[in-house]
């Protein structure tokens, strides 16, 4: 197991065009392009171990890949039935979308994951997409992987979503594009929207009307891709903490996605008394620009809403919380419970290690502002809770078990962090 250790920075400057290409983004980009007709072109794309799992089963998929280090060209010959296990390693986004993509191919096909991968829910996607004719199962009744998805056809459906969840909009997306008539999918919350806008930049006819999407079935190939991935704001947000908690820090985040529901926790950051601004340069696909962020005194924020569109980001949210005056709470995020471990317990006990009092909720968690003191934590094989002690370790010194992890989505996280302290690994 290896482990880091990070010492305090008294202040650091930089600007980075080098934060990780968007995770999300990615992953659609490697699936989206089996749907296409002719050779999609992916620039930036994230090269972390989840999107090159991704990359990796769509070539089992049939699809013809070539990477010369800079554009990644991948040419669709329609999805094909493969005697390959298709290993989607740490990634839930890869194993749900991938249920909604493959439930309506011609084939057998079977999904599976690394350790933590086969804890998480996966009902959530299984249940809604069995009731429109698809054929799913894995244990715990189709709620653990490994998956078996054997092609079906699939009903046109009217469905209410219990939770927001971009992964399960998704999922019920792309079964919606081959199913036997048009599809409307009903959210309490709006999630993330990648889906939506990359679907119908590729030529699919998606309507948005507030909570509802309408998505018509294909009657023919989507337009291939030719994109540049942004920066992805999940991961700039571990610098965007680390910047707004450490005095005389500052750091200008270049070429991220600014999409509205994907820097909610920005706005957070904001609303907590950090010097944020933003620069919008490009808006094809998505409204990509510059993130520019300064310290600041930071005072406590109360989070109940849009927690959709910053679940992701909670984990590193909080080590600004404990360097915040006051209390500050985080409600309506049970989705925590059942991320790459339960970011709940996780954040709280590793905070509680840190010398800061919090509350644990059965739906989040209250963060009581204080003095940071270094510790030895462990980020149970979590990549954002190994990251974001790394962060508060740029405050007070910290000691990281289990960082292996981090590949999954920030390969380059050390890089970065090298700039602002000195890391021991």
């Amino acid at each position: 197991m290896m482990r880091a250790k990070v010492f305090p920075a008294s202040s650091f400057a930089f600007k980075s065009d080098a934060v990780a290409p968007d995770k999300s983004i990615s992953h659609r980009c490697a699936m989206f392009a089996l749907l296409a007709e002719g050779e999609s072109r992916v620039e930036n794309f994230l090269r972390a171990e989840d999107t090159l799992n991704t990359l990796k089963i769509v070539g089992h998929l049939g699809a013809e890949i070539q990477d010369d280090g800079k554009i990644i060209t991948i040419r669709s010959n329609g999805i094909k039935e493969t005697s390959e296990i298709l290993d989607c390693g740490n990634s839930g986004t890869g194993m749900r979308l991938f249920c909604g993509l493959l439930s309506s191919a011609e084939g057998h096909f079977v999904l599976t994951g690394d350790e933590y991968l086969k804890r998480r829910p996966m009902k959530r996607v299984t249940q809604p997409l069995r009731s429109i004719g698809a054929k799913l199962d894995g244990r715990n009744n189709g709620d653990l992987a490994p998956l078996s998805i054997r092609g079906a056809a699939l009903k046109a459906f009217d469905y209410i979503s219990p939770i927001a969840s971009a992964q399960v909009k998704s999922a019920m997306m792309l079964a919606a594009l081959r199913s036997d008539g048009v599809c409307t999918f009903h959210e309490p919350e709006l999630s993330r929207d990648h889906t939506e806008r990359m679907l119908r930049g590729m030529g699919a006819r998606v309507e948005i009307n507030g909570l509802e999407t309408k998505i018509w079935p294909l009657d023919k190939p989507l337009k291939p891709l030719n994109i540049r991935v942004p920066a992805d704001p999940s991961s700039a947000f571990f610098f965007a903490v680390a910047a707004a908690i450490v005095p005389g820090a500052s750091t200008v985040i270049e070429g991220v996605t600014l999409n509205p529901t994907r820097i909610e926790a920005f706005k957070v950051l904001e609303r907590m008394g950090a010097d944020i601004r933003y620069t919008i340069t490009d808006e094809r696909y998505e409204p990509i620009g510059t993130i520019s962020i300064k310290s600041a005194p930071l005072h406590a924020v109360t989070v109940e809403e849009n927690i959709a569109w910053l679940i992701d980001e909670l984990p590193a949210l909080s080590i600004a919380m404990a360097c915040a005056e006051g209390k500050s709470i985080i409600k309506n995020a049970e989705e925590l419970r059942v991320k790459e471990s339960d970011r709940i317990k996780t954040v709280v006990d590793n905070l509680n290690l840190c010398g800061i009092v919090t509350e644990e909720y059965p739906d989040g968690y209250a963060v009581v502002g204080g003095e940071l003191k270094s510790a030895k934590v462990n980020s149970y094989g979590d990549h954002r809770i190994a990251m974001s002690f790394l962060i508060a370790g740029l405050k007070c010194g910290m000691e990281v078990e289990d960082i292996e992890c981090i590949n999954t989505s920030f390969p380059n996280f050390f890089d970065l962090l090298q700039i602002c302290t000195q890391v021991e690994k």
